[in-house]
């Protein structure tokens, strides 16, 4: 009897991480060399969310259990369609990543691990985003690594976007022995 774990038939990658650790650069070019869809997380909040954030007050668990479940909600939509595709989302704390996984075999996190400096040196040159670099330690505080038991990994994301792109193909590759 083969005990090797099924490989599902889609894949939704979901990319993980703090604000600022380039999750949506990641995300757009993991969708642009894969050709899935790509679906921005944040987009996904619930209107109250956005403002409370934009207000630098920090999301607390009942705030993000209704977004999470919605991100769950389009993962599954995906594997009944059979289609994979790549979706960001903070995912900061294990007990959100086992709510995204559970009933759906297609998750596989990637995520991106970038220094605290690092991250305050790109929030502070963002523009246009409703998360506040204020928030950055909040989130900090909150985040979970990903455990060794969690189908994923941890890609590092301080340096060029193509390094950390192909990181996380050749994890998942060999993972989910995707083909080129």
């Amino acid at each position: 009897m083969d005990s090797a774990p099924s490989i599902p038939a889609t894949t939704s990658i979901v990319v993980m991480g703090v604000s600022g650790s380039g999750k949506t650069s990641a995300a757009r070019e993991l969708t642009r060399q894969l050709g899935w869809e790509f679906i921005e997380g944040d987009d996904l909040h619930p209107e109250a969310n956005v403002a409370k954030m934009a207000a630098g007050t920090p999301l607390d668990d009942e705030d993000r259990w209704p977004w999470l479940r919605r991100i769950a909600e389009v993962v599954g939509e995906h594997e009944a369609a059979g289609t994979s595709l790549v979706i960001t989302c903070s995912a900061l704390k294990r007990s959100y990543r086992d709510l995204l996984r559970e009933g759906h075999p297609s998750v596989w996190f990637a995520h991106v691990d970038v220094a605290r400096e690092v991250l305050v040196e790109r929030l502070a040159q963002r523009k246009g985003h409703y998360m506040p670099p204020s928030l950055l330690d909040s989130q900090l505080a909150t985040l979970e690594r990903l455990g060794e038991d969690e189908p994923g990994d941890v890609i590092a994301g301080d340096g060029p976007l193509d390094e950390t792109v192909a990181a996380v193909l050749r994890d998942l590759r060999e993972e989910r022995q995707l083909q080129d």
